[in-house]
């Protein structure tokens, strides 16, 4: 049985790769100015951040059209038996529901959806997964299972290194920003129930990196890992962590990705994110 891997933008997933295990995406938007750019295709990372650096008012995001899913998958059910799409987060957008709406029009091939509940490069953990099972000849029934399987070890948490990006998007307050920034708190946010909620404030930077390694090294404790440090523009301290982080939990199998521009847009540069399963 042939099944079709469909992802979106935010899992982050280097086009090599993608062309590689033969995973199909479909872009989020972001809005800056007047302009819209697909990112992963318009704009990269880089750009990105340079263009916001300008300051100005906070870009916007947007989902896929259900057009561009319908096309996808039009475009896949001519080669494909089925198709599983895997998206970030129902709970932080509607793309996961835009792919649900195309899957009830397109009638010519078996469509499954499967919703991460998180995003970024621990969102790309299950695709890669998937598309590596697709590969192998697994039936949809089988990989969503693995995907599912995945989901009860999946942690993921994230550090904001500015405020303003939240408060600025409507997710803090004037008064939690003003006390945050005076006194050195780092938010460290993770998923519950599909959204994104505080976990965390940890009074500076390192104490903040340092909380999150803790963790990691909690749970490696136990098992063999798979871990993705994550970055927004600063790829040289994702490095040096990866290289501390390496020397003490040899167990942990490390990769480095980055928050692009629609997940940046809401947490700005200079986060940092570290996400990890039982591999």
């Amino acid at each position: 049985m042939k099944t079709a891997i469909v992802t979106d933008s935010t899992a982050y997933i280097l086009k090599e790769i993608r062309d590689q295990l033969n995973i199909h995406m479909v872009p989020l938007s972001v809005v800056i100015g007047n302009n819209t750019y697909q990112e992963e295709i318009d704009i990269n990372t880089t750009e990105f951040y340079d263009k916001i650096r300008l300051g100005g008012a906070l870009p916007k995001t947007s989902q896929p059209a259900i057009g561009k899913f319908i096309e996808t998958y039009e475009q896949l059910a001519k080669d494909y038996d089925a198709i599983i799409s895997i998206h970030l987060s129902s709970g932080i957008s509607g793309t996961l529901a835009g792919a649900q709406q195309a899957g009830e029009i397109v009638d010519s091939i078996d469509i499954h959806t499967f919703d991460t509940e998180i995003s970024c490069m621990v969102q790309g953990f299950y695709v890669l997964k998937a598309a590596e099972m697709a590969q192998k000849g697994a039936t949809p029934d089988s990989i969503i299972q693995e995907l599912n399987t995945l989901k009860q070890t999946m942690r993921a948490y994230f550090m904001v290194d500015n405020l303003d990006h939240l408060h600025r998007g409507g997710r803090l307050n004037s008064f939690e920003r003003v006390i945050g920034s005076v006194l050195q708190v780092k938010p460290i946010l993770h998923f519950q129930n599909k959204v994104i909620v505080p976990f965390e404030k940890v009074r500076t930077r390192k104490k903040a990196m340092k909380r999150i390694s803790d963790m990691l090294q909690e749970d490696s404790n136990k098992f063999n890992i798979k871990a993705t440090i994550i970055h927004a523009n600063n790829e040289n301290e994702a490095i040096a962590w990866k290289d501390e982080l390496q020397a003490t939990m040899p167990n942990v199998d490390f990769t480095i990705s980055y928050f692009g521009p629609v997940i940046g847009t809401h947490l700005g540069e200079g986060s940092m994110g570290l996400g990890w399963y039982k591999n």
